[in-house]
């Protein structure tokens, strides 16, 4: 190809003259046509994610570096993120870019350089993550003994839920939660990370159970298949899920980051399954066991009981032996009592014989206490009339204190209570009556209270609020005369 054919030669001599986006042009083509299609392996150098969403890396070596960009669109598909330090091969074309007269790589697609590299980066990530304390022991919750309900996380078309369940229905059935996600793949971090977080965000108790135990599980494959089980992300989600989780993920010699987030590692999904439930035929087998256990140790325990019981009771007196020396002493003691009551009556009787009401002996008891009576008599008067002195000047001193405050208080008491009668008298007295409109009518000087006694009266007077009014006495009625009677023609 010819740079500069049919380019006018528009200066002097046989030097054509090209303008700068001429040449960059032309260079930009020359370099696309013979490297449209370039595989280059290197180091990755400086790595950088802006806002757009691009990727941008320089690929180098020990003598040269190039610039490398990944698009926003590509860059989301990529399994594999680059990351300083890792050794990859990349795939693309060449092109250019004429903003800063520099040649760069387009990158379509991006895998490490061998099992090396991808080992390195996870050996550096495993200690990045380490040292932030996620794998710690002190962090791992025990597993529930027998879950209730167990979220599963794993392809819903593979092999490894078919085992699962198969074996949870040989050991001990029990409910299973299972949420789809990708095992492999770009998807498949974000996938597993969102089930975790969506299994641990259920509400305990909802309509939609939430497990007491999470299973995250995949069959065997290369380390490039499993690579979704080491991103960042599933490491975090693993390790701050409330719920205890078993990670299953690959076969016995298979290592992923979220064994070492996990609280428990399976060496497959089947033995996952078989660390989730115990054998119920087991669990059986030894409640019977202990049953038989405790069903035999109650009775030897009954028995060694009633042996030492049988064995103390031969040591103890018989109860007859016990009360045989009470009962020959309550035997005597019988005996002597009847004698006993004869005697002391008799001495009874003697004594009351010696103290028999004799006049003598009266009149002396009565001398007696005569005597004794004047006695406490004498003695009592001076100490009443010493008292009742005392008592009286004790009481002429307070009344002298107490006296005018005791009058005032009085009369005060008896002005309220006076004040309060004729009120009460004004409120009940027949005045105020008066005064609400009402009279009071009285004939020949008696109140009449009815129509019979006013006409009977000689005379009315009616009181007012303001006065009496007196109607005077009433003109005697004349007699009727009655009619002469008619004379008789007879």
């Amino acid at each position: 190809m010819d740079l500069f054919e049919d380019t006018p030669d528009t200066g002097p001599g046989n030097a054509p003259e090209f303008s700068v986006s001429e040449i960059s042009g032309a260079v930009k083509r020359t370099i696309e046509g013979e490297f449209s299609h370039v595989r280059v392996r290197g180091e990755v150098g400086r790595v950088s994610r802006p806002s757009s969403g691009h990727l941008y890396l320089d690929l180098k070596d020990d003598r040269a570096v190039l610039a490398s960009v990944i698009w926003k669109g590509q860059a989301a598909k990529l399994t594999h993120r680059p990351e300083e330090g890792m050794e990859v091969i990349a795939t693309g074309r060449l092109t250019t870019f004429p903003g800063q007269s520099r040649y760069q790589m387009v990158i379509e697609d991006i895998q490490p350089a061998g099992a090396g590299a991808l080992m390195a980066m996870l050996e550096k990530r495993r200690k990045a993550l380490a040292a932030e304390g996620l794998f710690d022991a002190d962090r791992k919750r025990p597993l529930p003994f027998l879950p209730e309900v167990i979220g599963v996380v794993t392809s819903p078309s593979g092999a490894v839920i078919r085992d699962i369940l198969h074996r949870l229905r040989d050991r001990f059935p029990r409910k299973v939660l299972v949420w789809p996600v990708a095992v492999q793949g770009a998807k498949c971090a974000a996938e597993v990370a969102n089930a975790i977080k969506g299994f641990n965000a259920m509400t305990p108790g909802g309509a939609l159970p939430r497990p007491d135990l999470i299973i995250v599980a995949r069959g065997g494959g290369s380390i490039e298949d499993l690579w979704g089980f080491n991103e960042e992300i599933v490491v975090r989600a693993a390790a701050a899920s409330a719920i205890p989780l078993i990670s299953a993920v690959g076969h016995e010699t298979d290592t992923t980051l979220i064994d070492y987030a996990s609280d428990q590692r399976a060496p497959t999904p089947t033995a996952a399954a078989e660390l989730a439930v115990p054998v119920r035929l087991e669990l059986l087998a030894t409640t019977d066991s202990l049953g038989a256990r405790l069903h035999r140790g109650l009775e030897q325990g009954v028995r060694q009981r009633r042996q030492r019981l049988s064995d103390l009771s031969r040591a103890l007196p018989q109860p007859d032996g016990l009360l045989a020396p009470a009962r020959q002493r309550l035997d005597f003691l019988g005996e002597q009592l009847k004698s006993a009551l004869r005697e002391a009556t008799a001495k009874k009787a003697l004594r009351l014989a010696d103290l028999s009401l004799r006049p003598g002996a009266l009149r002396r008891s009565v001398a007696d206490e005569r005597r004794r009576a004047d006695s406490l008599a004498a003695r009592l008067t001076p100490a009443l009339t010493r008292t009742l002195r005392d008592r009286s000047e004790t009481f002429t001193q307070r009344a002298s204190r107490l006296q005018p405050a005791l009058v005032l208080t009085r009369i005060e008491r008896q002005r309220d209570r006076l004040i309060s009668l004729d009120r009460l008298r004004s409120t009940l007295g027949y005045k105020a009556t008066l005064a609400r409109g009402y009279a009071i009518v009285r004939g020949d000087g008696q109140v009449v209270t009815d129509k019979v006694a006013a006409g009977a009266a000689q005379s009315l007077e009616i009181e007012f609020k303001d006065g009496r009014l007196s109607l005077g006495p009433k003109s005697p009625k004349k007699p009727k005369t009655p009619p002469p009677e008619q004379g008789t023609l007879l």
